[in-house]
């Protein structure tokens, strides 16, 4: 039966346009077909993230992919498997429907976030690569599972605030929701009629050519990759090889042919005006701002190797800093030693990227109080008391999830954490545990609801840093536990929470939501942890800066340095007054006041360029360097450009039709590109195959015999000397 309310829909146009107003609670949603591929999409996805996750350049296989690929999937075994049932279950319930393909993306989406942007696994590579712990995979389990099932029940429980108002809109979710309608429908979602192929033979296509093309810049010809073609000319000029190089330089040349390098730092699907508020701060800030601080030697960064690109931190003889020489055999800081070896050193990139982050935490409170106060207070308002929307009201026919199954969730993995830093040495002691819980938990609601109305989520990471960092100084494990129960425990919620409202969208029974989740977590964190095992088991110096097939794990690299600054050294150490960065302190008021200023401009002149100005988005959008460079940034902006603006602009019927379809095909192409040249070509017979042909010849080698590539610094300092 199909439920169906005439003239009955959401009071906001931007759902209306994605999102029916009608339901059919007989389609099939929990069936073995959807576990079997939703699981082993979970499988593969957690698998093939956290394997690229410790590589650079790397690719992420995202949801887009899954809901893509998982289609045909669908169909076929719709059309192939024969319609009996095995034990009671049918093994083909009928044409492969919606509600099952939307229950598939869902586990691939928790699968890929678990993998790509939860710091739990840093954690575990962190304690073994720079503090030599190595605990028992029982205590690495309990960790992940913990960090992960307790965010979900966190947004589980605060579904009544951030996903069955109708206006908590979650406009991330919409395009998801138009891409579903749009396969199930067999019709063309768009401007007009766009003839040519179908969406699933162009994704095909360019698929295949995405993986055959990442052959030449990633194996046969490196120098595509890092195509800073001006130091090639002059390779031992090191101001030419500081301003074009891509390697520990600023990035001029401008190009490169490694689709994994143009996506590094996401996808080109970002609408044009943010883009162009990325650029236009990268611009400003590491080509203008970057250059005056280095070469006026602002906190002695001529004497560095690294201007750019350095993921890493440096003693006062400009070598990497040596954080076994300042610690007690269990990772806490020992004074005396510090005192006796040096104050920690930042490139002039990584310095300005952390004062960056600061200014992003005032900038976007700030910015969203500015300008969203009116309508967040009146939703918020509203969210408390409206009435439900027709999706509410469709919901209401299935079963509903008690909420002491999400608090028995909590409970659990709440029990679960203890055990894991109490009987394991951590330094983290439980009252910390419980500080960190509450701040994700009294955060989420506020961030959740900005995150609903404006599509920003304020980062809670600063802000967990410096608590324990205060709190718990010269205790690193205790620092990275803390920052991830804190900041990425809500930031999973929210995740959660989106796919919350993205079965709430598509009419996904409630308890076919939380097992489907909770499963698929459990799943992927644990998949994650065996890909991990088998990495430092088997790669040859996995995560030294040079691991031959690029497994360097740059942002493993960038979560230890943090756990330098403020757990081992401390932030009182290093941004407290008198103290070497102190100056950075100054960006929380920066951006404080940089909104205000285009707040008050658009009072005077409403319809000025300064309304497409988000310094949120500016200063937020630059943060993923380190480890992202200007390699990564520079062709992202350009292809942006090409495809945001220009086609999208001139042929807004193919861009509608083909650009998502084409930013998920090419990153699935390159990572199974990727694959199969580590598993076919670098990791059999020790790295020898091509040793003396195709990785010596000048192709794959011109890139690092520069100036640029072996990261000379401006000054030398004379033998025995220090700076500082």
């Amino acid at each position: 039966m199909i439920y169906v309310y005439v003239e009955d829909d959401s009071p906001y146009p931007e759902v209306r346009s994605a999102v029916a107003n009608t339901d059919d609670p007989s389609i099939p949603c929990n069936s073995f077909r959807a576990w079997i591929i939703g699981l082993s999409w979970a499988i593969l996805t957690a698998g093939l993230n956290q394997f690229f996750f410790f590589r650079y350049p790397t690719v992420t296989i995202t949801s887009i992919a899954a809901q893509l690929l998982s289609f045909p999937v669908g169909c076929a075994w719709a059309k192939v498997m024969p319609n009996v049932r095995v034990l009671g279950v049918k093994l083909n319930p009928g044409p492969f429907s919606i509600k099952e393909h939307v229950l598939i993306t869902i586990m691939a989406t928790v699968a890929g976030y678990c993998a790509c942007f939860d710091h739990v696994t840093d954690i575990i590579a962190v304690q073994r690569v720079y503090y030599g712990q190595r605990y028992s995979f029982v205590y690495q389990w309990m960790v992940v599972m913990s960090t992960q099932l307790i965010g979900f029940s966190i947004g589980g429980i605060l579904r009544r605030f951030l996903v069955q108002p109708p206006s908590m809109i979650w406009p991330s979710n919409l395009v998801t929701c138009a891409l579903f309608n749009t396969l199930h429908s067999q019709t063309y979602a768009g401007i007009g009629t766009r003839g040519g192929i179908s969406r699933e033979s162009f994704f095909y296509y360019a698929w295949i050519c995405g993986a055959l093309w990442y052959f030449v810049p990633g194996y046969l010809f490196k120098g595509l990759s890092y195509f800073s073609w001006v130091c090639w000319i002059a390779p031992d000029n090191i101001v030419v090889n500081q301003m074009f190089g891509y390697v520990s330089g600023l990035g001029m040349s401008m190009v490169t042919f490694d689709w994994s390098q143009i996506t590094y730092i996401g996808r080109f699907l970002t609408c044009r005006w943010a883009e162009a508020n990325i650029a236009v701060g990268f611009i400003f800030f590491f080509w203008l701002v970057v250059p005056a601080l280095y070469y006026t030697n602002t906190w002695n960064s001529k004497y560095m190797p690294h201007e750019i690109s350095s993921r890493t931190s440096f003693d006062n003889t400009g070598a990497s800093y040596n954080i076994t020489r300042i610690i007690n055999s269990d990772a806490s800081l020992n004074l005396t030693a510090y005192e006796a070896y040096s104050p920690l050193f930042l490139s002039t990139t990584f310095a300005l990227s952390y004062g960056l982050s600061f200014a992003s935490i005032t900038a976007t409170l700030t910015h969203t109080f500015l300008f969203f106060r009116k309508q967040i207070w009146v939703q918020s308002r509203r969210s408390m008391h409206e009435q439900p929307d027709i999706h509410a009201r469709l919901m209401s026919k299935y079963k509903q999830v008690p909420e002491w199954w999400y608090m028995i969730v909590f409970l659990i993995m709440f029990v679960i954490g203890i055990i894991s830093i109490e009987l394991w040495h951590t330094e983290f002691p439980v009252w910390a545990f419980v500080l960190s819980l509450t701040i994700a938990f009294s955060y989420a609601i506020p961030i959740g609801m900005i995150q609903a109305l404006t599509n920003q989520q304020v980062g809670l990471n600063v802000i967990t840093e410096l608590v324990v960092g205060y709190a718990l100084p010269g205790r690193p494990i205790a620092m990275m536990m803390f920052k991830t129960w804190g900041y990425i425990t809500m930031s999973q919620a929210l995740t959660f929470t989106a796919d919350f409202k993205l079965g709430h969208y598509m009419k996904i029974p409630p308890r076919t939501m939380f097992w489907g989740q909770v499963v698929a977590a459990a799943i992927a964190g644990t998949v994650q942890l065996g890909v991990q095992a088998w990495m430092f088991s088997n790669i040859p110096d996995m995560c030294s800066t040079n691991q031959k097939d690029g497994f360097i794990c740059p942002k493993t690299e960038v979560f230890g340095t943090a756990s330098f600054i403020w757990g081992v050294i401390g932030p009182q150490r290093q941004f407290s007054s008198g103290q070497v960065y102190h100056a950075l302190v100054y960006f929380f008021l920066f951006g404080a006041i940089c909104p205000a200023i285009t707040w008050l401009i658009l009072l005077k002149w409403p319809n000025s360029f300064i309304r497409y100005v988000n310094f949120p988005v500016i200063f937020s959008g630059i943060e993923a360097i380190p480890p992202a460079s200007a390699v990564n940034y520079v062709p992202w902006t350009i292809v942006g450009f090409i495809f945001q603006y220009y086609i999208r602009r001139r042929h807004f019927s193919w861009w509608t039709k083909y650009n998502y379809v084409l930013s998920a095909a090419m990153d699935s192409g390159v990572g199974i590109s990727i694959i199969l040249i580590f598993f076919c070509l670098q990791y059999p017979q020790n790295g020898t195959i091509g040793l003396s042909t195709v990785h010596s010849w000048w192709g794959n080698t011109v890139y690092s015999n520069t100036a640029d590539g072996k990261s000379r610094p401006f000054l030398t300092l004379p033998e025995g000397s220090t700076f500082g």
